[in-house]
């Protein structure tokens, strides 16, 4: 990873930050988590890939951070192949199950949004079930058998990340379309269920083209580039998540505050 020798260099001052950093990801990730499968209110189909979501996002860091902790820590940064090739797995697998979430994410809400009738129809359960085990599953099969055949990794490339970003940019375009020739209700629903999904997306692609156009093509950038678009990997995005659904989602968000509220009662009470 950029800029490990620096790191290692001064070990013990980033050691501790990066650390907190990631419990911090963790925790962040986890809690709505907790929230989403302990409420019922929030046992709908958006909010479940919400959690699948944040889920993916504390597999992602995991997969980063104690490797890249342990480096730091030691005086040797060293990997045997079968781990490296472990980690390669997870990160593209993990990538493109990210991708494939958000694009199930739009499809729930151009068929809540265009199609309100028949959401209870299509959204049930076992479609859901069915979205989730394809996120995760597809990318993992197609990452694990790229080497087999350049043709499988034109084909998995085209399923894990060109096809989402087509699908996601047409179902959001058809929201817009349909948000604008209805009511002002249903435009502020549009806006405020669609507005997260964006900025999440808008967020991950900007970590997927760098990875795509610096990393495996070889572009030369400036050393800050490159050192604000690592830090995007390991710090913006997986911190990026649940903040934008803590803080847009009023279900999520009320259920937060009434839990920091809790804790916050229970502190005073202890402390009495």
């Amino acid at each position: 990873m950029f800029y490990l020798h620096h790191l290692q260099k001064y070990r013990y001052v980033y050691f501790f930050p990066l650390l907190t950093v990631y419990i911090l990801i963790l925790c962040c990730n986890l809690i709505i988590v907790f929230l989403i499968c302990r409420h019922k209110s929030l046992h709908e189909p958006m909010y479940v890939f919400i959690a699948a979501l944040l889920l993916n996002a504390a597999f992602f860091s995991t997969n980063i951070y104690p490797k890249l902790l342990s480096d730091i820590l030691s005086e040797k940064q060293l990997i045997s192949y079968s781990a490296c090739l472990f980690q390669y797995f997870l990160f593209y697998s993990l990538a493109g199950s990210e991708y494939l979430l958000l694009s199930a994410m739009a499809y729930d809400r151009y068929v809540s949004i265009c199609r309100p009738l028949h959401y209870p129809t299509i959204m049930r359960k076992s479609t859901v079930c069915v979205l989730l085990c394809l996120a995760w599953i597809v990318p993992a099969c197609l990452v694990g058998s790229s080497d087999a055949r350049i043709i499988l990794v034109i084909f998995g490339m085209v399923m894990i990340a060109l096809f989402p970003v087509f699908f996601i940019l047409f179902t959001y375009t058809r929201i817009l379309i349909i948000s604008y020739r209805s009511c002002r209700e249903v435009r502020k629903k549009a806006a405020h269920t669609c507005l997260p999904h964006l900025l999440v997306l808008v967020s991950f692609s900007l970590l997927c083209t760098y990875d795509v156009v610096i990393v495996r093509l070889g572009t030369d950038l400036s050393k800050l580039v490159r050192l604000l678009m690592t830090f995007q990997a390991i710090l913006y995005h997986p911190l990026f998540n649940p903040i934008v659904y803590g803080l847009k989602m009023k279900e999520i968000s009320k259920h937060l505050k009434r839990l920091f509220c809790q804790a916050k009662r229970v502190h005073i009470v202890d402390i009495h």
